[in-house]
């Protein structure tokens, strides 16, 4: 071997150790910063949940540990996604009050749009909140409750005492307003609504067992 394939060889092997010690020290760096902020991080989530709950469900209506009386569920068809989501359940002198569980409307007009509901133990919801969205600003994100007041024409309602055939905005023969110029965002809204009752409905039991299961 010649001194510069030598040379040449010593370069490579120094350079694959410097490369590999960075990785090593990056890697480290990286679950270090993860230790030290899962905390924060867990506290920031429970923070934010705690104040969409309480917009909806005054914490003065329940007198339970919310956040750790909680429930993994997954349903694709009525909840609009593949991963599992936690159900939070409000009991108050131990008796059944409200869940808050999470719903994603998949078809608004630019993607897909994430709903928190508080819906109560007799099945009528007590509120809904936009968490998540890309709809048109002027347009499709008045669904925020900041912007008007649409999304609380949800409250008190259920499937006792709205018909099924009515989950629909008025435009298709339903009983919601609709949104000036911006009408798929209401209909995905209004439909997502309508699955996580019915998933409330075919569920309810199971949503309000004592096992805990969730996942912060």
């Amino acid at each position: 071997m010649s001194n510069l394939q030598q040379s040449m060889r010593q370069a490579v092997s120094k350079n694959g150790l410097i490369l590999g010690l960075f990785a090593l020290v990056s890697t480290g760096l990286i679950a270090i910063t993860h230790l030290i902020t899962k905390d924060i991080i867990a506290s920031e989530i429970e923070a934010a949940m705690a104040r969409q709950l309480n917009e909806i469900i005054p914490a003065s209506e329940y007198d339970n540990d919310v956040y750790h009386d909680c429930k993994t569920v997954r349903d694709i068809k009525l909840l609009g996604s593949e991963k599992t989501l936690n159900v939070y359940r409000m009991r108050k002198h131990q008796e059944n009050y409200a869940v808050f569980l999470t719903s994603i409307a998949p078809d608004g007009y630019a993607g897909k749009i994430k709903l928190v509901l508080g819906i109560y133990e007799n099945g009528e919801i007590a509120g809904v909140r936009v968490t998540e969205h890309q709809e048109t600003p002027g347009l499709g994100d008045k669904i925020e409750i900041s912007k008007s007041n649409w999304i609380t024409q949800f409250n008190q309602k259920s499937l006792n005492n709205l018909p099924i055939e009515s989950w629909k905005v008025q435009k298709d023969g339903g009983q919601f307003d609709s949104l000036t110029g911006a009408t798929i965002t209401p209909r995905a809204i209004i439909k997502s609504v309508k699955n996580s009752l019915i998933f409330f409905k075919k569920n309810k039991e199971n949503l309000f067992a004592l096992n805990t299961n969730c996942t912060k």
